[in-house]
């Protein structure tokens, strides 16, 4: 079946649904204790519904979940595992910095295959992507030693790269060029250097301001992918116009333009890059190499025999939302049956988390298409949800107690700072902090120290006195929700059932037992 097909077919259904909602339950709807998933009902199932479609009986209802596009696979948990680790920022500087060029054995690759591809590359681009010995030896060793972060590269590259060739090719940029931010980022949009510069393309602070990237308490657009890459193709644009030529363009967009200059009149006026090379700053000098290497790899991946794992959304298969309150990724995880890491992924220019409404700015919520229209015609319950507990939140106001006794938490497979650090109420920076971290990387069986920081509430709901409490089993049936749970137990929260359970996301499976605490 066609994209479109199944574009359409998704879009109606979800249309139907909404309207047979609307119709039915608007009058009585009760924000407070409908879960806005379980709001769109219909009573009459159509043979023609595709199969992404399941539907469970619930009560006298029937419950629509929309299953994954066939576009966006299977979920793979091992995939978004991968997503939110940092190491492959790390392990794509350091291979810059520390690139010694040295020659590497890999027969796999002869030398005149070798020629011959750069020579088709640089045919049909307007980089110069000459055949060296170095830019050889560089290959090979991506090639030898990098394999596994490559693959993993080239997952994530099939969610940014149609925004990056969009806009590349609105400016009337080289499509290559969005090999690029495989090389500055890793294609982490919440990648920081050691310098500071952030997001996709990293920008520093001063020049990001340039290119209309504005930083708040609330929001860093140098990690919005799509605010970020129009910054980025006027940056380069404008570099190209100085130097008239890619490969100083490139060199300039990592070291700066007056390094550059500086090495053309150090060199007695050359313009050649690899002329140019040995009077650049050292990750200047491995910076073009490492771009054209990972051209060339991304170019010829199924001739060296890459499986890259397909990514789980795909950029095409998501449209953003404006929000007309404040509301944070947790909420919307809650409401819309979410992982709140998935969430993370799809918005990562929301520093806290939370998505803030000012006068004069358009901050958007990305979803997957197939969660948009859902949420867009429930919105109304969507807010007064936000509201109540916002309300709630203020009627208790539970004092802070600061723990001056630190811990010593020791990171488990699966672990990533923002889970930590949500859990224990603190912030990531602090965890860098208190730990002497540059980078936000986790090692299994690492050990962290922590200050951990809780309301009474918090105190309370994670140790629950036996004097006063009594525990119950509760077996999680199909259909249930942490929210739809919470509801069963007066008293009891969200987040109490998650800090009993150990639970740092909002998925539940059929059949797990979990502790509630009554009283």
């Amino acid at each position: 079946m066609k994209l479109n097909t199944i574009l359409s077919l998704l879009l109606m259904l979800v249309f139907s649904m909404s309207f047979a909602q609307k119709k039915n339950h608007t009058k009585n709807l009760d924000t407070k204790k409908v879960r806005v998933v379980d709001s769109i009902k219909v009573t009459k199932i159509s043979s023609e519904l595709p199969s992404t479609v399941v539907a469970t009986s619930i009560k006298d209802s029937t419950i629509y979940n929309l299953k994954d596009m066939a576009l966006a696979r299977t979920k793979d948990s091992l995939w978004l595992n991968e997503v939110y680790k940092s190491d492959l920022f790390d392990d794509v500087y350091n291979s810059i910095v520390n690139e010694d060029y040295e020659p590497v054995e890999y027969t796999e690759l002869p030398t005149e295959v070798l020629k011959q591809r750069l020579k088709e590359l640089d045919a049909r681009t307007p980089f110069n992507v000459s055949y060296t010995p170095s830019l050889e030896n560089v290959i090979k060793r991506y090639l030898k030693s990098r394999r596994g972060s490559l693959e993993r590269l080239m997952g994530l590259s099939e969610y940014y790269f149609p925004l990056f060739e969009q806009e590349l090719d609105k400016h009337n940029l080289p499509l290559e060029l969005k090999y690029l931010a495989i090389v500055e980022s890793a294609l982490n949009p919440r990648a920081k250097s050691r310098v500071g510069a952030t997001g996709l393309w990293q920008f520093m602070y001063p020049t990001g301001k340039m290119f209309g990237l504005n930083v708040s308490s609330y929001v860093d657009e140098r990690s919005d992918p799509i605010r970020a890459t129009e910054a980025a193709c006027k940056y380069l644009n404008s570099l190209n116009n100085s130097f008239d030529d890619w490969d100083l363009a490139l060199a300039a967009y990592n070291s700066g333009p007056g390094n550059v200059s500086k090495a053309i009149r150090r060199s007695g006026g050359k313009t050649n890059y690899w002329d140019l090379r040995r009077f650049l700053p050292r990750e200047t000098a491995g910076y073009v190499p490492a771009f054209l290497a990972t051209m060339y790899i991304f170019e010829y991946a199924e001739e060296h025999g890459f499986k890259k794992q397909a990514t789980r959304i795909p950029y095409v298969a998501t449209d953003t939302i404006r929000v007309k309150r404040q509301i944070t990724l947790d909420q919307v995880a809650e409401l819309i049956n979410m992982d709140k890491e998935e969430l993370e992924f799809l918005n990562p220019s929301y520093k806290l988390g939370i998505i803030p409404v000012v006068k004069d700015e358009n901050y958007m919520l990305r979803l997957p298409l197939t969660i948009v229209g859902t949420f867009v015609n429930n919105e109304d319950a969507i807010y007064a949800f936000v509201d109540e507990e916002q309300q709630e939140d203020e009627k208790s106001s539970p004092e802070l107690i600061e723990q001056p006794e630190k811990i010593r938490y020791r990171v488990k497979r699966g672990d990533f700072l923002g889970r930590i650090a949500e859990r224990y109420g603190v912030g990531v920076s602090q965890i860098k902090n208190w730990n002497g971290m540059r980078s936000n990387s986790l090692k299994i069986g690492q050990n962290l120290i922590i200050y951990p920081k809780k309301t009474v509430g918090d105190i309370a709901s994670n140790s629950p006195s036996k004097s006063t409490t009594s525990e119950k089993t509760y077996t999680v049936r199909n259909g249930d929700s942490l929210w739809s749970i919470s509801r069963k137990f007066p008293g009891v929260s969200i987040k109490n059932i998650q800090n009993w359970n150990d639970i740092s996301g909002t998925k539940l499976k059929p059949g797990t037992k979990l502790k509630i605490y009554k009283g």
